[in-house]
């Protein structure tokens, strides 16, 4: 059985070259906020559109791939697929992975706040495959539930979401093609590339590795040509445009 509730980030860090995209690789924790757990939506655009629903929880974000994205009337459940765990630091991501690259494509904060689980124990909800949640986001507000429907050899965790409790509004058609990071389309984000990475590391280096410093630079903005980066942060990158 695949076990992606307990496997950290190995399996997150494995799927992915830090050399070529500039997705976070994973750095020290920041102190948690007592009384609530963040989530994220992330809007993207890889071989299929979809919406990756991320939980902060055991110091990760854990994560499903939403096909149809969170349903919004009462009752209707779309389908979830448990992916790997991500670093919390990917709760900010929004650019574009370059094309090769696992997930390859645009990727667009879509929705962001905080989430409570009924009964406290969320770890304990997750093992049990059954998860009911309050979101307080800008768009998703309300209760939802995830809950495993298969889980056997060779094939991932498939869960589905539920609408629980009462409808929710559904989103108009200009907040559902816009970021709440940065207020832009799917369209913009592509184009600006903002987020794109090259690495300029040593090939010898590894892509986790935290000995030592490196310098990025940034081709767009003078100002910000050199920037050093020490151990316990990300690898140096060649950045493409403005941070």
């Amino acid at each position: 059985m695949v076990n992606f509730g307990g496997m950290g980030l190995a399996e997150y860090k494995r799927k992915r070259d830090f050399k070529k995209t500039a997705e976070p690789a994973g750095k020290p924790l920041p102190k948690k906020v007592k009384g609530a757990s963040r989530f994220v939506i992330q809007k993207h655009a890889a071989r299929r559109l979809h919406y990756d629903f991320r939980l902060e929880m055991e110091g990760v974000l854990k994560s499903w791939a939403l096909p149809k994205g969170l349903p919004w009337k009462r009752g209707e459940k779309h389908l979830a697929v448990e992916v790997e765990d991500h670093p919390i630091e990917y709760e900010d991501f929004e650019g574009v992975i370059p094309e090769g690259q696992y997930g390859g494509g645009t990727v667009m904060v879509w929705d962001r706040g905080t989430y409570y689980v009924y009964g406290e124990q969320p770890l304990k909800s997750l093992r049990e495959g059954k998860l009911h949640l309050i979101l307080d986001g800008q768009k998703a507000k309300g209760e939802w539930t995830l809950v495993r429907i298969r889980s056997r050899d060779d094939a991932k965790n498939q869960w589905l979401i539920l609408k629980t409790a009462t409808d929710a509004k559904p989103i108009s058609q200009k907040l559902e093609d816009q970021s709440v990071k940065t207020g832009r389309t799917m369209k913009q984000i592509a184009e600006a590339r903002d987020a794109e990475w090259e690495s300029n590391r040593q090939t010898d280096e590894s892509p986790t590795s935290q000995k030592g410093c490196h310098s990025e630079q940034s081709r767009k903005i003078p100002s910000q040509n050199l920037k050093t980066k020490c151990a316990g942060s990300f690898d140096a990158e060649i950045f493409r445009g403005s941070a």
